[in-house]
């Protein structure tokens, strides 16, 4: 009994012991953080990868087979147009010339020797017919130099045709030794060269590329990716910014010109060839340079942007209790942000409806359409289709693509509309928590564009109150009240 009794004692100190050192802990205070209201540029924009091109390459090829003779250009080289850039060996293609100039004095001498024979049977013909018209020989002779005369004129044309011929086969074979030689279609700057001297190039089924040859190295594009996701806001016009890993310190700027209709499917990832114009004029920028671009979609230029931070922030009611706070009462919200989202508010709104005269009908909507909403046509019962759905608009005059007076279809883009959206911050005045519903435009994934100025710039915004753990446990209904067992103190309790 004694050794239960002083089990009984200890474990009573001990208990009591614990209970005061945990009720002499010092309070601990939620740590609220906040962010400040400011001004400054605010810009969306989209990333994509590209390469570099020049503007206008041509390449350069052999329209005939032989072997290089003579190469006159190298990589890098500057070329004029009609400049000898290579040569190949005419030794066979001439060989052709002199066998199509024999061809021809041949058949120069078939034509020379069947006009004979024609006057010759044109000359037997007519003293035949006068020695018949005597009846001095018989009709049969009189036929018969007929006959000679019309197949001494059918082999005349035989023997011009191929006289005609022979002077094609000539011509063909001059031109073939003109390819020979190779020279360059345009004023530019050799970025490739494919062939060396003494190689044989073939060029039986499509010409071989003998060089790549660039316009102008001082105007160049950057052939840019864009996901699907992001083609829908890239217009032709807009702004892009772009590094090289060449130059990391450098910012290139270009313009979008052209976005292309064509899709690219990579592994069922769908992107757009978007071009965009870059100049060069010191020539730093080269091609195949890999660019990472940043395309600018919309801009604002020293405005009041908030936080996304603060954007993000929603307080609970555990918040306000460790602030010592009242917790406000939170109004049902319907789908759309408003009551009217709630059945019952549905219903309310479709008697107020209802029960409007015409002109306060057109006033309600004219107020939609300025707040951004479609003017409704008629009542709210008109609007909504056998499934509860709005139906489409459909558009009776809508004219074809190819008709609308467009020479590309960039010109036929819509412009983008403007970006006003509705957010939810939490203002830090006074050691106090207020909610505010803001105007919102465009974002650029860290600040947010504030329309209207119902904060002004300066203003902490709350983006996040820290809980100590444990910090929330409330006493639960019938807890005991002994000292022995004390309740747990909040740390919020002032």
């Amino acid at each position: 009994m004694r050794r239960i009794l002083t089990f009984l004692l200890l474990t009573g100190l001990g208990l009591s012991a614990g209970a005061y050192t945990y009720l002499r802990q010092p309070d601990i205070a939620p740590e609220v953080r906040t962010v400040t209201v400011s001004t400054g540029d605010v810009v969306d924009s989209v990333g994509a990868t590209g390469i570099l091109e020049p503007v206008t390459t041509v390449q350069v090829g052999s329209q005939v087979s032989g072997k290089i003779e003579k190469l006159y250009a190298d990589f890098n080289s500057i070329v004029r147009a009609d400049e000898v850039i290579a040569r190949l060996d005419p030794s066979l293609f001439e060989t052709q010339v002199e066998q199509s100039k024999a061809n021809l004095i041949r058949a120069q001498a078939d034509v020379e020797r069947l006009t004979i024979a024609i006057d010759d049977a044109r000359t037997k013909l007519a003293r035949a017919e006068g020695l018949s018209a005597r009846d001095l020989i018989p009709a049969s002779e009189l036929e018969a130099a007929q006959v000679e005369a019309r197949l001494a004129d059918a082999q005349l044309r035989s023997s011009r045709a191929q006289m005609t011929q022979a002077e094609a086969s000539l011509n063909q074979a001059n031109v073939n030794l003109g390819h020979t030689i190779i020279t360059s279609p345009i004023d530019g700057i050799v970025i490739s060269r494919q062939v060396d001297v003494g190689q044989t190039v073939a060029a039986s089924m499509q010409a071989p590329i003998l060089f790549l040859l660039a316009a102008d190295l001082t105007k160049m594009k950057v052939n840019a990716n864009i996901d699907e996701s992001d083609v829908g806001r890239i217009r032709p016009g807009q702004v892009a910014t772009f590094r090289v890993d060449a130059y990391p310190d450098s910012e290139f700027e270009g313009l979008v010109s052209q976005v292309r209709m064509e899709p690219i499917v990579v592994e069922n990832v769908v992107t757009y060839m978007t071009l965009i114009d870059v100049p060069n004029p010191d020539l730093r920028l080269k091609p195949g340079m890999t660019a990472t671009v940043t395309l600018e979609i919309a801009r604002r230029d020293d405005v009041v942007r908030i936080p996304n931070a603060a954007l993000r922030f929603r307080a609970t009611d555990d918040m306000f209790v460790a602030l010592n706070l009242p917790v406000p009462e939170q109004p049902e919200v319907g789908r759309g942000g408003n009551q009217g989202g709630s059945p019952e508010g549905r219903r309310r709104m479709m008697e107020r409806f209802q029960n409007m005269s015409e002109e306060e009908r057109a006033t309600m909507r004219q107020e939609g359409a300025q707040r951004g909403g479609r003017p409704r046509q008629g009542g709210v019962d008109e609007q909504m289709n056998a499934g509860g759905r709005r139906p489409r608009p459909v558009t009776a005059d809508a004219v074809p693509t190819t008709e609308r007076g467009a020479t590309t279809i960039d010109a036929l883009f819509a412009p983008l509309p403007a970006t006003v959206t509705r957010g939810e911050v939490w203002l830090w005045v006074g050691d106090e928590l207020k909610r505010t519903t803001l105007r919102l435009g465009i974002t650029d994934g860290a600040f947010t564009e504030l329309l209207d100025l119902a904060i002004p710039p300066g203003t902490e915004l709350v983006t996040n109150i820290s809980l100590a753990e444990g910090a929330l446990t409330r006493p639960t209904a019938g807890a005991t009240s002994s000292p022995l067992m004390p309740q747990r103190r909040s740390f919020f309790r002032r």
